[in-house]
């Protein structure tokens, strides 16, 4: 394991987010929100960055995750793999507090946390009050989407996003354990679906590694790099990274904010994905290295080849795509879905 890039002496609304994402590593900006009224807080005590947070609550219903003991704080599937390991519940933000506290104060073992709720729906205020916003400049895309995390000790399973992300560690310590894309093979996704938290997971327990039933893991862990946060600190990675993160307090909180470089009318290219098991998967090897050639050609290659030695006019699906011509091709796919 190697560790990720460190950078020290950045405020957090001074970064430049694209250039981050464009060198195609992970970089932590050491205490980037080091001023910031929630980091301050959770510094003092849990209870005062649990009171903070309460001030800015809309008292909307929250889901909450919670896994027993024998889970070891891992939320992933059960041993039969027939479910997961894990139940939800709706409870206040209140409610949940308490819930963290009686377990803190008599630990049973159990983990909770509450996944990616939405800020502008639940602590809209705390973006501008906290220092917490990002300017359209620093992305150049359209706004990210911004979750709240909030927990004692969980693990979320070793996954990928399909999006770029921004993971400020506000309370408690996080890690982060992260893996180039082009280590899928060795870190043995699971299944499609259904998931524990919407992302394939890898099956491997970074922290409990069998190589006997994962013989080819430690060349993952070669290539892994593990960036250590801790309250104030910031750190940025490209989408498709692989990543497992351990919150490794009594008490976390991280904001993530995730985001691509494309217009928002471009597609979830997963769906791509599952519709190449469909059409392309089980065809002759012979044939799948035909259309492995075509997608080179027109999706993975220039995307002026195929069509700079034809007429503009001509050039149809081949042409820069805008809103309008995006959902009229994506009309045009659906049609052909629903023969």
């Amino acid at each position: 394991m190697r560790k990720t890039k460190v950078l020290d002496g950045y405020q957090f609304d001074t970064i430049d987010f694209k250039s981050c994402i464009e060198e195609g590593v992970p970089c932590i900006f050491r205490g980037a929100l080091g001023n910031s009224p929630l980091v301050v807080a959770g510094k003092q005590s849990d209870e005062a960055a649990m009171s903070h947070l309460l001030s800015f609550d809309r008292e909307k219903a929250l889901l909450y995750y919670v896994a027993e003991a024998d889970a070891k704080t891992r939320f992933f599937y059960t041993d039969e793999m027939d479910g997961f390991n894990f139940t939800t519940g709706h409870s206040s933000l209140s409610e949940f507090f308490e819930r963290l506290k009686a377990e803190k104060l008599e630990p049973t073992g159990k983990s909770y946390y509450i996944g990616s709720a939405e800020l502008q729906n639940h602590f809209p205020e705390l973006l501008n009050r906290d220092g917490l916003t990002i300017s359209d400049e620093l992305v150049e895309a359209h706004t990210p989407l911004i979750g709240i995390w909030l927990g004692n000790r969980t693990t979320a399973a070793t996954h990928f996003d399909v999006s770029n992300n921004i993971a400020a560690c506000v309370v408690g310590r996080r890690r982060f354990t992260l893996f180039p894309p082009d280590q899928i093979t060795n870190l043995y996704p699971g299944p499609l679906e259904p998931t524990p938290g919407g992302q394939v997971v890898s099956m491997a327990d970074l922290n409990k590694p069998n190589f006997d039933e994962f013989p080819n893991l430690h060349k993952a862990l070669d290539r892994g790099e593990v960036a250590e946060l801790e309250a104030g600190d910031v750190l940025v990675y490209p989408a498709m990274w692989w990543h497992q993160v351990e919150a490794l307090n009594d008490f976390n909180v991280l904001i993530n904010y995730w985001w691509n470089e494309v217009p928002s009318f471009v597609d979830d290219p997963m769906n791509t994905l599952l519709h190449g098991l469909l059409s392309l998967r089980d065809r002759p090897i012979h044939e799948k290295r035909a259309w492995q050639a075509l997608f080179d050609f027109y999706i993975f290659g220039d995307v002026n080849r195929p069509r700079n030695h034809l007429p503009q006019k001509t050039w149809g699906a081949l042409d820069e795509f805008n809103s309008t011509s995006a959902r009229r091709l994506r009309a045009k796919l659906l049609n052909k879905f629903n023969r």
